[in-house]
């Protein structure tokens, strides 16, 4: 088995977060959602540090972002699946 580069924890979630060093554009990341340890593959269109969100389909400005199967904040910029998710394109709904 392969070491993953992305956990997601549930299957509605639409954003993953990287857990290796040095992810670079173009990588195929081996996904797990740990809610099931079912796997998936997902290319990653920009270099991403790790402890950072990837989104997991392309999303709108004004979309919940989805973690953990709980509502973590507002996209404010259109993302595409596989992109840094961040301060730059998300913000939380509290202020």
């Amino acid at each position: 088995m392969s070491i993953p580069h992305l956990l997601v924890h549930d299957h509605n979630d639409n954003v993953g977060v990287v857990v290796v060093e040095g992810l670079k554009a173009g990588t195929s990341m081996m996904a797990v959602v740990t809610a099931d340890n079912s796997t998936f593959e997902i290319e990653a269109k920009a270099d991403i540090p790790i402890g950072h969100k990837v989104a997991l389909k392309d999303l709108e400005a004004g979309d919940t972002a989805m973690k953990y199967g709980e509502d973590i904040g507002r996209f404010v910029a259109k993302v595409g699946r596989g992109e840094h998710v961040h301060v730059h394109n998300l913000k939380t709904k509290r202020w």
